[in-house]
């Protein structure tokens, strides 16, 4: 992606919304970017956010996560004071919202405030709605009443620490967001950093002042070149040497960023921005930092009225704020910490006459505070427990080359670990939205997040997170919210952590995903400790202390050169893959699965090698599935279990490898659904697929299309082995071939004829026809051809009978 081509480039979709229900505010701060910065647009805004606007955006942002199938989408109530609104507006909000979302879609609602006003009342309603609070406030009292004062000059800062003594009460403390705090280089950085931490939150924003080119940040002279660089690595100091006892954003961000992984603010690294704002009348804007650059800088043009999000979405402004290393200016991208930086903060770019195209105002600051942090974590032991090798990708996009290789039927280790960083980032979405449910256990992944995020990705990276996530949004019979505990434990005795949680008891055992289960027999809670040596897990009838010979069952691994899997048959979340899943496996079945896996790996490197680096980077897990009764090959990929396939073992170490790279087509594809439109989803034609008889809908055909481009790669291969040899297995292969190529063939020029493909579609098909075409020039025989005719005569006459018969009863 780039800027010189952003208008080619697919949306991303919205995720983020900053919901304004006030214009107003009851503090007088003199760093507010709404009120104190070059946009003025406030002065003619409408002070509280009428019914109508309400509604339409609510409309507007289900409207949005029904078209990209956002599992869950985040909405901050803001202003302005959001307070000011009262109680009535901000239930409104709440009701319009959970109202119009579309099943499946979580919302996450959170409100952001001064904390002046907050009540009782107010804390009543939150819990209600499961709306989170984050309070603004600026450190001890000397730091907060420098710049967050009333007009009359009134300290805010007892009001302040009465609204977060709220929140703290046992009965609203799971309503506790965390802390924002803006940096003044001014305040003594220790003496900050321990006033919000003996505040107990659940996490810590420090934020840079918005500043731009033109209006540059205070920077005292005694306090050197790099002064926010230096408050900031002063409470990294202060928070390492206590133990990172609380998340904080920053310091979190720049360690992930540092590792390949996403951040977790817009202000680091180069994920696309995925935030817009609806303003109290309904016009839509983008960020509202940009409120520092210039009187209307935020400005789009757009309203909930006329526009869609899509219209939004491809506004050049937010289009050249997802344009990742591309959109940034020449002297960043040779930058050796861009991935980390990320340029800084947009706004915070902004110069009159170049715009956005400079590096940070912040820039030395962040080069200083960036390679430092990057020091010290390298100076630091290595983790405690090593833990089974997992992908390092860099971004969740796909660049054009990327697509392009995906499209083609491989994909790179680089592309697929980039699809792998965008599924693990749609999974702890996933994850977060269900955080209420299980404030307990949340409370120990936020503090992994920040403590040990490696073993919280880990985790995370699990194919069966996902699946679990996902029929908990769904409200699947029997989902239940005991699964956060169980990722909460598997993450914690990873970091080896100590943790005390209640878990589910599942078919008699507690289950610890990607670690296995201990079987404890019966059926409801057992309470788990964990510690720096083990666990401890006590029911009402037993006690275990693990590792306990046979009641504790590990997940186990097969080492294979390059590549190492998981053997999944402890899982109860595996189930997901249409096929029954096999029981434990013995110690024969164990070594029939290795054995098989060893084979085919070697046929897959010698045969398949473009699909052999992909496999080592992103298929983590095999899950065997019990035999079919009639003794057919079955396997399966879930579209809700990235990096994980479902076989019955085959007979054949062939047949396995075949049936490896089919699956992982699947999964690779629907990782890219994930994040691109290939097809219009309004096109609800059922569509002709040539190896089966019955019809499909135009993704079935997709994916089955694409897929069989590995199998029509897998028989030209065996063909190309029997080469000059005849008899039963020589003839088999060939008409294989001459089958499975003429299905692909046909099938991708249906997609192509199919008119509900988007440009992006239109590429990756034209991409599925130039790799299929090589294959279609093999000889195959006279004898192969007429089958592989007749094969498709008779699927055809099938479907052509199913159509006649449902036009009929039509």
């Amino acid at each position: 992606m780039g800027s010189h081509a952003l208008a080619a480039t697919p949306l991303v979709p919205f995720s983020q919304f900053v919901l304004k229900i006030h214009s107003r505010c009851d503090l007088a701060c003199d760093h507010c970017y709404v009120y104190e910065h070059a946009d003025t647009s406030w002065r003619g805004k409408p002070r509280v956010v009428p019914d109508a606007v309400l509604a339409r955006t609510a409309e507007r942002i289900a409207e949005h996560a029904g078209a990209h199938g956002l599992p869950a989408v985040h909405v901050v109530l803001h202003g302005g004071e959001p307070l000011l609104a009262g109680p009535a507006v901000i239930r409104r909000a709440a009701d319009e919202l959970h109202r119009a979302l579309p099943a499946g879609c979580s919302l996450d609602l959170r409100i952001h405030t001064n904390g002046v006003l907050l009540s009782p009342r107010h804390l009543d309603l939150f819990a209600e709605y499961g709306i989170r609070v984050g309070i603004s406030l600026d450190g001890d009292r000397a730091a907060n009443d420098r710049h967050r004062r009333f007009a009359d000059g009134r300290s805010s800062h007892d009001k302040v620490l009465a609204a977060i003594g709220l929140l703290r009460r046992p009965e609203y403390r799971h309503l506790y967001a965390g802390l924002l705090c803006t940096i003044d280089v001014d305040n003594d950085p220790k003496a900050v950093y321990d006033a919000l931490a003996e505040l107990e939150p659940p996490r810590i924003d420090f934020l840079l002042p918005h500043a731009t080119w033109d209006t540059p940040p205070h920077r005292p002279p005694h306090l050197g070149p790099h002064p926010y660089a230096d408050w900031l690595l002063a409470v990294h100091d202060r928070w390492t040497a206590r133990g990172r006892p609380v998340p904080v954003r920053i310091f979190d961000s720049v360690r992930r960023t540092l590792r390949g992984l996403s951040s977790l603010t817009e202000s680091l690294g180069l994920d696309p921005a995925d935030l817009v704002v609806i303003d109290t009348d309904g016009s839509f804007e983008q960020a509202d930092s940009l409120k520092t650059a210039y009187d209307g800088a935020p400005a789009t043009g757009f309203t909930v009225f006329e526009h869609t999000l899509d219209q939004v979405a491809d506004h050049p402004g937010m289009r050249e704020r997802q344009s990742g290393l591309a959109g940034l200016s020449a002297e960043c991208r040779a930058c050796p910490v861009v991935r980390s930086c990320g340029g800084g903060l947009y706004a915070h770019r902004y110069r009159t006459g170049s715009g956005f195209t400079n590096p940070s105002v912040f820039c030395g600051d962040l080069m200083r505070l960036i390679t430092t942090v990057r020091d010290r974590v390298a100076d630091e032991a290595p983790a405690a427990v090593t833990v089974p090798a997992q992908a390092s990708p860099t971004e969740g996009d796909l660049t054009e080359g990327q697509l392009d290789q995906i499209a083609s039927g491989h994909g790179d280790a680089a592309t697929v670990a980039a699809l792998a960083a965008g599924q693990l980032g749609l999974t702890r979405r996933m994850v977060a939205a269900l955080a209420d449910g299980r404030p307990d256990a949340w409370q120990v992944l936020v503090d992994l997040d920040g403590r040990a995020p490696d073993a919280l990705d880990a985790v995370f990276a699990h194919p069966y997170a996902r699946a679990w996530a996902a029929r908990c949004l769904r409200g699947e019979p029997g989902a239940d919210l005991g699964g956060l505990a169980e990722l909460a434990a598997a993450a914690a005795l990873r970091a080896r952590i100590a943790f005390d949680l209640p878990v589910p008891v599942r078919a008699g055992a507690v289950h610890l995903p990607t670690l296995g289960r201990v079987a404890v027999g019966g059926v409801g809670e057992a309470r788990l400790r964990g510690t720096a040596d083990g666990f401890t897990v006590r029911g009402a009838d037993v006690a275990w202390s693990t590792p306990a010979g046979a009641v504790w069952q590990p997940v186990r691994r097969v080492a294979l050169p390059g590549w190492t899997l998981a053997l999944e048959d402890t899982d109860p979340q595996r189930d997901c893959h249409q096929w029954p899943v096999a029981d434990r496996l013995d110690d024969a079945g164990l070594l029939d699965w290795t054995g098989s896996l060893r084979e085919a790996w070697e046929l897959i490197g010698r045969d398949l090698p473009g699909h052999a680096p992909g496999l080592a980077v992103g298929l983590s897990t095999v899950t065997p599935l019990r035999p079919a009764p009639e003794g057919r090959d079955i396997s399966a990929a879930a579209r809700q279990a990235f990096g994980a396939v479902g076989i019955a073992r085959p007979a054949t170490a062939p047949i396995l490898a075949l049936l490896l790279v089919h699956e992982f087509m699947h999964v690779k594809l629907g990782a890219v659904l994930d994040r691109h439109d290939l097809y219009d989803p309004a096109d609800d034609r059922l569509y002709h697929a040539p190896w089966r008889p019955d019809p499909r809908p135009l993704e079935g055909l997709l994916q089955g299309t694409y897929a069989h481009l590995a199998v029509t790669e897998f028989w030209a291969g065996r063909v190309r082995a029997y080469d000059g040899l005849a008899g039963t297995p020589a003839d088999h292969a060939r008409r294989q071939l001459a089958t499975w190529r003429g299905y692909t063939a046909a099938a991708v020029e249906t997609l192509a004829g199919s008119g509900s493909l988007t440009p992006l579609g239109i590429r990756m098909v034209a991409r599925m026809r130039t790799a299929v075409a090589p294959w279609l020039d093999v000889p195959v025989g006279a004898a192969a051809e007429a089958a592989a005719r007749a094969s498709a005569a008779a699927n055809r006459a099938a479907w052509e009978a199913r159509s006649d018969m449902a036009e009929t009863r039509t």
